[in-house]
Parts: structure tokens; sequence; C-alpha cells
């Protein structure tokens, strides 16, 4: 036998190798699959044949060559990288992780919405009306929610090809994607993670709660959304998480409503009346749920209410120089702060957050029972509580003093847990109470913006609330851009980067060893 059939013995075995993986991957799907399946299996056979019709009486002799055995020892050794290839993939196949290692995790699930999924009791039913029942972004998005979740379902349905199913749900547009949790449903018309989310929220939550935003006084309105100071942001954000909003006009009433899950005090610019305080007081005393956002210069009523829970305002204005390139130092009224104390509330948070104009709150709870008080966020080092208050808000000037102004990082939000049986009442359960020095924090301007206030507003309602699992941070509307190539695309990378160049490579490769042996 010519030692040259050796070798073509060799390049059949390669080129009945790519037919069969060819394949396995491909199942002959289109023309091009079977054409490439067919070329290889008829050449691979054609030259295996050739190289066996050499001679069977020098097959021995040619097995017994050392070129021969370093081949067959190659070949050995691709087998089982194959067959281990293979094995990890059936295994990956059965048991799927994902791991996302972006910076900002764009394509994983928000901790919120991970969180949410987690806590689902029922089987959630997603029906994603798409045009043809092809959507690859949305499959991909319903897809990290059903891989944090085994109790997500979630198919892609063509509206045109499936008339009666959109005709039952009442579907009359694309990407309309419906939700069904046990007798609950609802629907999105803009398939965001932060819209699903929302939606899931909506669907699962049986209770509803109320947060009862307290006016009169002149505070920010929560339905004005054209005024960058009002605080519709944040109504609508607690609306998207089955929250509901409503104003109480205290000083009409004799107590806090009943149907108030938290009531909210909100930037008042006029003092509260002592029977409103009052209603405030018993609301607490009887395991309620209060917010308070109280600016410089205005609720100082409060004080002898706070006390009692722990919480003291500070008689001053916090700032928070900075240093503008070739302007100096800025007043610093706009505190930026990335200090968090370690509680529910800020469980996860990394993120900065912007208090403008805003005063310091400080823990007093020495010597009371049963109060669990937190400096929830404090700003830094470098800032101090202003308390000259004629000189920063008539002449604009401000200068720390270390025998009247407190030295940074300055507290400025304090929460409450309050034990009302160890704090002498003679009830069970708790109080929880959130002050914040500030409100424009909270305003359109600022959740709207780019820091993330609405996460630590809203998580700070949902711990008053009681609603554990949704505190985190949330989806973000902005999301990095993916690439999405077409079928043709597609075929013509897998074959370039799995069947042809490697087969090519392996040729090539195999010719030059043999060659140099």
């Amino acid at each position: 036998m010519r030692r040259s059939n050796s070798l073509l013995g060799l390049i059949g075995l390669v080129l009945l190798l790519f037919a069969g993986v060819a394949a396995v991957f491909t199942r002959a799907r289109s023309g091009v699959d079977i054409l490439y399946i067919f070329v290889n299996g008829l050449f691979g056979l054609f030259a295996v044949i050739a190289y066996l019709s050499a001679g069977l009486e020098n097959l021995r002799g040619m097995v017994s060559e050392r070129s021969t055995k370093y081949g067959i020892n190659a070949l050995f050794v691709s087998a089982v990288f194959l067959a281990v290839v293979g094995l990890l993939n059936y295994i990956s196949t059965r048991h799927p992780h994902r791991f996302d290692l972006t910076e900002q995790g764009v394509f994983s699930l928000s901790p919120q919405s991970v969180s949410v999924v987690k806590n689902l009791q029922e089987e959630l039913q997603i029906q994603a009306f798409v045009e043809g029942g092809v959507s690859p972004e949305l499959r991909d998005l319903l897809s990290n929610y059903q891989y944090n979740s085994p109790k997500i379902k979630f198919e892609l349905i063509d509206p045109d090809r499936q008339p009666e199913v959109a005709e039952k749900y009442h579907v009359t547009a694309y990407n309309t994607v419906r939700f069904e949790y046990g007798k609950e449903s609802t629907t999105i018309s803009k398939p965001t993670e932060e819209a699903i989310t929302n939606a899931i929220i909506k669907v699962s939550r049986s209770i509803r709660k109320t947060v009862c935003f307290v006016e009169g006084h002149g505070e920010p309105d929560v339905d004005d959304a054209q005024n960058a100071h009002a605080l519709s942001s944040v109504k609508e954000a607690l609306g998207n998480e089955n929250c509901e909003v409503k104003k109480v006009l205290l000083a009409s009433v004799d107590k806090v409503p009943d149907d108030c899950s938290v009531v909210a005090v909100a930037g008042p610019q006029k003092p509260y009346l002592e029977s409103e305080l009052n209603a405030l007081g018993t609301y607490l005393d009887g395991g309620g749920r209060v917010l308070m956002m109280l600016p410089p210069r205005t609720g100082n009523e409060f004080q002898p209410l706070l006390s009692k829970w722990g919480v003291k305002l500070g008689n001053d204005v916090v700032v928070d120089q900075v240093v503008r390139l070739f302007q100096g130092p800025a007043l610093g009224l706009a505190p930026l702060v990335n200090t968090y104390a370690t509680h529910e509330i800020t469980r996860d948070f990394k993120q900065r957050t912007v208090f403008p104009m805003t005063r310091s709150v400080h823990a007093d709870a020495a010597g009371k029972k049963g109060l669990q008080v937190t400096e929830l966020v404090k700003t830094s080092p470098q800032s101090w509580g202003e308390t000259d208050l004629d000189a920063l808000f008539q002449r604009s000037e401000a200068s720390l003093d270390a025998n009247v102004d407190t030295k940074g990082p300055v507290p400025i939000a304090v929460v409450t847990n309050a034990d009302l049986k160890q704090m002498g009442t003679g009830k069970e359960g708790t109080a929880r109470l959130a002050v914040y020095g500030s409100v424009e924090f909270a305003s359109n301007r600022e959740v709207d913006g780019t820091y993330y206030n609405r996460d630590l507003v809203l998580n700070t309602v949902d711990w008053l609330a009681g609603q554990a699992d949704l505190l985190s941070i949330r989806p973000r509307s902005v999301r990095a851009s993916r690439v999405q190539f077409t079928a043709d695309q597609g075929t013509v990378i897998f074959y370039l980067s799995v069947l042809l160049i490697p087969e090519i490579l392996l040729i090539v490769g195999i010719a030059v060893w043999w060659r140099r042996e």
C-alpha cells in the first residue's frame, strides 16, 4: 500500500466525522444542510473505501507503523474530546445555569424581578401575542423569568394564525402580553422588564395596600405631573406595585382612616393642628405605619411626637460642597449619598441617591425600650449640618463651625421599628416610622432622574407596608443593546464556526503532520 493511502483514509474519517456532526446539530432541516452532509459523507466514504481497497494484506503492516499509531492516537484523543463536549452539553441541557459577566448585569433580571417571581405561590401563565409568533427578544426576556421560577409558563402566539385565542382574550394589537394567575389576569402592551414585573405584582397580590398622603398644609400635589417639585411620579410608581394612593384631609376626621396601610406626611408648609398630631400619635400607638418627609424650617411641631419614637430633627441644612472644574467649590445643598445602614430597605443598595435641601435627622432612642432605631442614610464625611440658616438663605454663605454645626457624615433619614408590648403600651404588634429630612428627594424631578431615589422611596413604603419581597433594586428601563441575527446570518455563522473552519483546519493539520512524519 502506498503511504499516501493512509492520509487518504484519515481525511476520509474526518469528512465522515463532520458529516455526522452536521447531521446531529442541523438535522438536515435545509437544502444547505443536506448538501453539506451529502458531500462530506460521499467523499469521506469514497476515501475510506479507497484506502481499504488498497490491500488488506498491507493493513497490518501499515497499522504497525509509528505514523499510523500516532494517527490513531490523535483520532482517539479527538473522539474522547468530542465525547466530553457532548457529555457536558447534555449535562448543561439537563441542569442549565446562566452566567452574566457584564458589569451591570444587563442580561439578567433585576433583584426585584427575581424576588417577585421566586415568591409566586401558584402557576403563572403568560401569553405573548406577537407578529408571526416570533420575537427573539421577548422570548429571551420571558425565558429569564422562567429560569428564575418553575411556576412560570409562557408561550408566543401568532394572533393571525390563532385568531380565536386573540378574540377570546380581546387582544387587538401585536406585542400584547397577557398574565393569568389564579383568578386574576391583566394585560400589557409594552413588554419591558419593568412592565412585566409590575404586571406580575399586580396579579399575584391579593391584598391591595393603600398609601394615604395627608393634605391641607401646602404639601406637594401627588396628582400634578407637570410640576417638577410635585409627587405624581411616586404615586405612579406605587400604583405599578399594586398600591392605591389617596389623599386624606386629616383635619376633617377624628382619626386616621382604617384603610390606610401607610400614612405619608410629605413636606407640609403650614403647621399641623393639635388634633392632627393626636390622630397620628394614636395611629402609631395602634401599630400604624408612617412616612414623614420634613424639609428644613418646617415640621418642628412633630418633634414631641417623634421624640417618643426615638427620632430627633436637626434645625439645620446639610451642606456638602463639591468642587467644579474651573469653577471652584459650589454651595452644595443637594448632597449625593452612597452611605447606607445595614437594613432591609437598603439591603441591595450600592447606588447613589441625591437629597436636595435636606436637614439632619438623628436617632434618639437612649433609654427607650422596644425601639429599634436606625440612621438609614448618611452624607459624606466632608459634609456638615449648617445651623446659621440666615447666612445660608439670605447671603448664600456657608462654612463649618465646629462649635455649633454637625460634622459629617450627617444622618438624614431614620427608621424606627417599635415593639408595642416592650414599649409598655399593653398592645401586641409593631409600629413603624420612617423620617427623611427632605421632601425634594421624592419629587418628580428626582424620582424620574438619574439617581436611585425612586428605589429608595418605594423600598421605604414597602418596608412600612410589610411587603418584604419588593424591597430591592427595580428594573431599569434602559438596557444594553443586543445584536439580532437573521436565520441566514445564523446559519452562516454556525457553518463557519462549527463546521467549515474546524474541518479545514483539522485536514490541513493532519496533512502537515503527515508531511513532517
